[in-house]
């Protein structure tokens, strides 16, 4: 049984408890992005992908998901963590030392649902379609999924993949843009413009939609949903994804400011009195 939109809002508000204590208990993180993306997060791992008991790394029959832009780990340590991965109470480990909860996420700590070392941006696609062909060649009807942040798509590599993906057909891929516009230095269209990255994907052979409303779980699900359905027709899936960085916390949306920063105990107060408990906190 699939949650309902009031289960997921509820879910979605206490992830972003999660996000928020976890930055600040140690004064360092990717709050911004992370609140950006709490939404879709919540709404792939609950409504959308279809994924089977437990973890393993070879996925065999089940759908994927691979984070590029792994600087927004706080969002997906909560998801995976309350999507019953590993136990919510390891939260508290985040960015410790010795934790399995890393910065960035890596394999090589074995903690459960992550299938990628994402620290260095622009990988994440070739990763994922290399899963995606991979099930392809193995007679899989199970998708892959991958997140990436508009920022990112300035490194190179990732063009090399979206050339390959559309010529090779890897058409049980599915890439979302989350597309908030900003990066570390400031707005994207600031630090290096990119034009439209909808023409972009298109030129490249791409299948592209868009979801407006990218904070938004019904708009979220309903545009999923339709990338869903563009798969195994010979083209990969490209979602561009507006959301708005910091969301949910008024004074972390509208700006780049919150990219890589904490807040301190009075901003901290402030946030989450703004998304009140409903699942408990770790």
């Amino acid at each position: 049984m699939k949650p309902n939109t009031q289960q997921l809002n509820d879910l979605t508000t206490q992830v972003r408890r999660d996000i928020l204590r976890m930055v600040h208990a140690v004064n360092s993180g990717h709050p911004g992005g992370s609140l950006g993306c709490t939404e879709f997060l919540v709404t792939l791992y609950q409504n959308l992908m279809e994924r089977k008991e437990g973890f393993d790394m070879d996925g065999i029959n089940e759908d994927l998901f691979f984070l590029s832009n792994g600087h927004i780990s706080p969002v997906f340590y909560s998801v995976l963590a309350r999507s019953g991965y590993f136990p919510v109470s390891e939260l508290a480990t985040f960015r410790l030392l010795n934790s399995r909860l890393q910065g960035h996420p890596t394999t090589h700590e074995g903690l459960p649902g992550i299938r990628m070392a994402s620290g260095s941006l622009g990988q994440g696609m070739s990763v994922a379609l290399g899963a995606a062909q991979t099930k392809k060649l193995n007679g899989e009807d199970s998708l892959v999924y991958s997140l990436h942040g508009d920022g990112e798509l300035q490194e190179g590599q990732n063009w090399e993949a979206i050339m390959y993906a559309s010529a090779y057909k890897v058409d049980n891929l599915i890439s979302t843009i989350d597309l908030n516009g900003k990066q570390i230095d400031g707005p994207t269209d600031e630090v290096l413009p990119m034009g439209s990255l909808k023409a972009k994907f298109e030129a490249f052979g791409w299948d592209v939609l868009e979801i407006k409303e990218g904070n938004n779980i019904e708009a979220i699900i309903a545009g999923m949903t339709e990338a869903k359905a563009k798969t195994g027709k010979g083209k990969p899936v490209c979602v561009l994804l507006y959301t708005e960085m910091g969301n949910g916390v008024d004074f972390m949306m509208h700006t780049h400011a919150w990219h890589g920063k904490a807040p301190n105990d009075e901003q901290l107060e402030k946030a989450l009195a703004q998304n009140a408990e409903t699942l408990g906190d770790y």
